[in-house]
């Protein structure tokens, strides 16, 4: 009689431990960065601390969050210069292939205040909703969300804290690789608002044709971006059955842009698989009649201005703010 317990139980355990291993299989993964699990858990470890919102002084730039909507949990980091006023504003989508990445992660938390300072503008950086828990076009409905948001303070009596110091007919979008994406389909969507341009840092799109950087780009294994990873974050953003030459991911027509005259700035890392997508990109909107700059960052690679300390990255860092400021200031 124990011993038909003892197996019994033994059985027990067994049916146990299979089932839990079945809830517990992954689906879908980049290594180190996300892993999808069946039945929709999702894992992100923290390969990026959060930070709040504190700058050093002699910065000069003043940071604060601010609640865009609570019932989605949609926020902003802002930045503002303290010595001027009547500053270009632009919005800002942090990169992340729409799978992980924060307005809080300490990386974009020195870009942005650095990004502010140098280039004399205030920055409304976007916490958006991440796939794979909020597929397209959630992203693209947070940002234009926000970006109505951010407008709608021209006309709210200056009751936020940096609306006063903001010249709302400049309003820019902006953003870097998933950013830069989301800032692009945010300008066809809002263009109500009034956008005056684009700044549009290695913009991640793709395609199922492979481009020759895509295919022959030498890439470390730890890269920001490789091939591989770039596929896995399309399958997890991406509405279900959609492919990579779906209109989010292969940018589609800026008809829209060119109505409402923004510009743009597209800036390449000439070391990034995404360089020939992106000079195709920038050569496709000068077909259609947007008026577009392009920029190329010489012998540095997919998100440089993030993750590169290198002292060839500080200085194409310094040049690419050089080139926002010059753009948004116009």
């Amino acid at each position: 009689m124990s011993s038909m317990t003892m197996g019994s139980n033994l059985s027990i355990l067994q049916m146990k431990s299979k089932a839990s291993q079945h809830k517990l299989q992954v689906v879908d993964e980049i290594e180190g960065l996300i892993k999808v699990y069946n039945g929709g858990h999702v894992e992100r470890p923290e390969i990026v601390p959060s930070v709040g919102c504190s700058l050093e002084p002699e910065l000069g730039v003043t940071c604060r969050d601010a609640i865009i909507d609570k019932y989605t949990n949609l926020w902003a980091r802002i930045y503002v210069p303290t010595a001027a006023n009547k500053l270009p504003l632009l919005l800002y989508f942090h990169g992340g292939g729409f799978c992980v990445g924060a307005a809080s992660w300490s990386c974009y938390h020195e870009l942005l205040a650095k990004l502010a300072a140098k280039a004399d503008c205030a920055v409304v950086s976007v916490n958006y909703r991440l796939a794979p828990e909020h597929p397209l076009p959630a992203a693209y409905d947070d940002g234009v969300k926000a970006a109505v948001w951010a407008k709608q303070q021209e006309f709210a009596g200056r009751s936020e804290w940096w609306a006063g110091r903001c010249d709302f007919s400049r309003i820019f979008l902006g953003g870097d690789s998933a950013g830069a994406n989301i800032a692009y389909n945010v300008g066809l969507r809002a263009s109500s608002i009034g956008v005056k341009g684009l700044v549009l840092i290695q913009p991640f799109f793709g395609g199922e044709a492979r481009t020759r950087s895509e295919m022959c780009m030498a890439q470390a294994p730890r890269s920001a971006l490789t091939l591989a990873a770039s596929d896995a974050y399309w399958r997890m953003a991406l509405p279900a059955g959609a492919g990579r030459d779906h209109t989010w991911c292969n940018a589609g027509s800026a008809a829209e842009l060119r109505r409402v005259g923004a510009a743009v700035l597209v800036c390449v890392a000439e070391a990034d698989i995404l360089r020939d997508r992106n000079l195709e990109f920038s050569g496709g909107l000068a077909r259609e009649g947007v008026r577009v700059e392009q920029v190329v960052s010489k012998g540095v690679g997919h998100a440089f201005q993030i993750l590169n300390k290198s002292h060839l990255a500080q200085t194409r860092l310094h040049e690419l703010l050089a080139h926002v400021k010059i753009f948004v200031g116009r």
